[in-house]
């Protein structure tokens, strides 16, 4: 491995990491017992053995907020950094599930984390949202003159579960979104300068790509003028995101290697997307980085949105020693974009 290369400029630095995940892992069996699917279909289509859910799935009855896993998660990454509390000098956090439209989560888990007088960043998005608070957090240390910040990541997609539906003429569009989705949160602590972890974070990519293009997924809310109409909440163009997510990532995967001047040998570790267990794999295959170890999560969390490129890094960071490199490639579905990161141990 060759020695780290520094980057032109003021370099932002992976502290620590944290995450949180509510309650007990569920299995296919527990899970196609609640919704009254076969077990073994969730398997063969999904490839996702277990996730976590925010609510009780007998009564419905939430356990935990957005905000109370966030908190948790920032929490967690603030101890892993070693750093106090009263360092943060601000907050961003990127979210597609938030606990209300106002007041913005992001808030409620700053007051959970007893902040005050800090700049507060919520940005409206699907998974791509952590990578873009990562961008946006980077940017505010490099170019900020901000010191210390915290970048969160988090779902709860078990508010759009209605358990009481009978499932058993639903589209394949919607009956996804009952098996592939968990609940959880992740965050960084970012310097900078090295500290605790000491990871540079060398490139972010963020790029919208979908001009002209259908969506392949939307989330929709409902007020009370149109609270009561007769459309899904959640609705997934799944062939469409198997078809073009494998071709997205590995454009990501070579802009992010041109941009850095990196070649594929020079990659010790690989975070792909995390859609479901199977699409992984094949993602994984295409991507072929056959020498760098592949991190991954989403067969046992579920596809929990936001925080699963936190959950990644969580891995990660164990893993990496002096030198070594990490590339992470994400895609949004929704309205399609491209995002990514690259990572290099000081």
């Amino acid at each position: 491995m060759q020695s780290p290369q520094e980057s032109p400029g003021p370099v932002a630095y992976l502290a620590g990491v944290g995450t949180a995940l509510p309650g007990d892992p569920v299995d296919n069996a527990r899970l196609a017992k609640a919704i009254g699917v076969n077990d073994e279909w969730i398997d063969v289509f999904i490839g996702t053995r277990t996730r976590h859910f925010a609510r009780d799935l007998d009564s419905g009855e939430v356990r935990w907020s957005l905000a109370d896993l966030c908190a948790q998660a920032g929490e967690r990454a603030i101890t892993a950094a070693r750093i106090a509390p009263e360092e943060i000098e601000f907050v961003v956090m990127g979210t597609a599930t938030p606990d209300h439209l106002m007041p913005a989560t992001v808030n409620t888990v700053t007051d959970l984390l007893g902040l005050d007088q800090i700049p507060t960043y919520q940005l409206q998005s699907g998974c791509a949202g952590a990578v873009q608070a990562l961008e946006l957090g980077r940017t505010l240390i490099t170019g900020g003159g901000y010191r210390t910040g915290l970048v969160i990541g988090g779902d709860v997609c078990s508010k759009h579960l209605d358990l009481n539906r009978d499932l058993s003429g639903a589209a394949p569009s919607d009956l996804v979104n009952y098996v592939l989705f968990g609940d959880g949160a992740g965050a960084v602590v970012l310097t900078d300068e090295p500290r605790g972890q000491g990871i540079a974070v060398r490139r972010v990519l963020n790029r919208f790509t979908g001009l002209g293009r259908e969506p392949g997924q939307i989330i929709d809310w409902f007020g009370l003028a149109d609270r009561h109409e007769d459309r899904q909440a959640v609705r997934e163009d799944y062939k469409a995101i198997e078809e073009s997510v494998p071709v997205i990532a590995e454009e990501i995967l070579w802009e992010l290697l041109e941009e850095l001047g990196w070649t594929t040998d020079d990659v010790d570790f690989l975070l792909p997307p995390q859609l479901s267990g199977h699409m992984t794999r094949k993602i994984t295959q295409q991507l072929n980085l056959p020498g760098a170890v592949e991190v991954s999560c989403v067969a046992d969390t579920g596809n929990n949105g936001n925080a699963l490129p936190f959950l990644q890094l969580d891995a990660l960071v164990g893993q990496m020693t002096q030198g070594q490199r990490a590339l992470a490639v994400a895609v949004e579905s929704s309205k399609w974009i491209k995002s990514g990161f690259a990572l290099e141990k000081a």
